[in-house]
């Protein structure tokens, strides 16, 4: 592991400085997403291993933190997981190079298809309380008069690929998901380091869920496992949003809206030929070939 002391990634609503008092425990459970990106999925998918039940003890995420969000204060956050006796399982969105990096814990780097993010991140957007989001977070409050529409979703697409705007300065535009998926693929051979591609939540849930179970150490009695992959598809989930979506103090406006589609393949069909062809081009700017070849799927 790196020793350097980790890079501050700080936006409006999040800040990496406060994992610096995080006291870690053994066999903590990190999972480092980008938005949209299967974050909520590897949450539900935790909390069913550590419980071993879908009737879950309390709303996932009062089970499972955000640690980075400003929206919780340290004494809540801190409180909240020393409380804890079951092993822990704490969300963020911030890359590894952001996170004190310990060998006690394992960390779970979910990904998506950049496209289907974009598109998923882009929808989430008209579903935010934002005057709910400035007042927790002690930001002003969003004045409505100055409002502007945002461009179509085509249009935005394009716009959220060739932005070349700094990763640490928004991670969530293409160079920002391309470094945060590069630093954990040049860590994917550490032991305490697991990359899941949310294509293979997808389509072999059970046996995903199986390989991430046997890296967290977890033993499920044979019996167990048809009901717990059950309770983690997209479908079962979306039908209980009121316990599973993110949204401890009610920044969502709509929870069954937060699970919209789901499946994968949304960002290409909003292109064109060409246009798919140089988002590959600026993709490739911005990542190695293999962690591409993974990414997108290619054969």
């Amino acid at each position: 592991m790196a020793s350097e002391p980790p890079t501050r990634y700080q936006s409006p609503d999040e800040d990496s400085a406060r994992w610096l008092d995080f006291s870690f425990r053994p066999g903590d459970i990190v999972i480092s997403t980008r938005s949209k990106s299967g974050t909520t999925w590897m949450q539900m998918i935790c909390a069913l291993l550590v419980f071993q039940t879908p009737d879950l003890p309390a709303r996932l995420d009062q089970l499972s933190p955000w640690v980075d969000w400003l929206g919780t204060s340290l004494d809540e956050l801190f409180a909240t997981l020393d409380a804890q006796t079951h092993r822990r399982f704490v969300k963020t969105h911030t890359p590894l190079d952001g996170i004190p990096l310990d060998l006690r814990a394992t960390y779970i780097v979910a990904a998506r298809h950049p496209l289907d993010m974009a598109v998923s991140l882009y929808h989430q957007g008209d579903n935010l309380d934002r005057a709910r989001i400035a007042e927790l977070t002690g930001q002003p409050a969003p004045n409505p008069t100055d409002a502007v529409s945002r461009p179509d979703i085509h249009e935005w697409i394009l716009g959220w690929i060739d932005l070349d705007v700094a990763p640490r300065d928004a991670l969530d535009l293409l160079p920002g998901v391309m470094w945060h998926l590069s630093d954990a693929w040049a860590r994917r051979t550490e032991s305490n380091v697991l990359l899941v591609h949310y294509d293979d939540l997808s389509t072999d849930l059970d046996g995903e869920m199986r390989r991430i179970a046997a890296h967290l150490g977890i033993d499920v009695p044979a019996a167990n496992w048809p009901e717990l992959v059950d309770a983690a598809t997209f479908a079962r989930m979306r039908s209980h949003a009121e316990a599973v979506a993110p949204d401890p103090e009610g920044v969502l406006k709509d929870r069954s809206k937060f699970f919209r589609r789901g499946s994968s393949g949304a960002g290409r069909e909003l292109l064109t030929d060409a246009e798919f062809a140089h988002y590959g081009q600026r993709a490739a700017s911005l990542a190695e070939p293999d962690l591409l070849a993974w990414l997108h799927r290619d054969a």
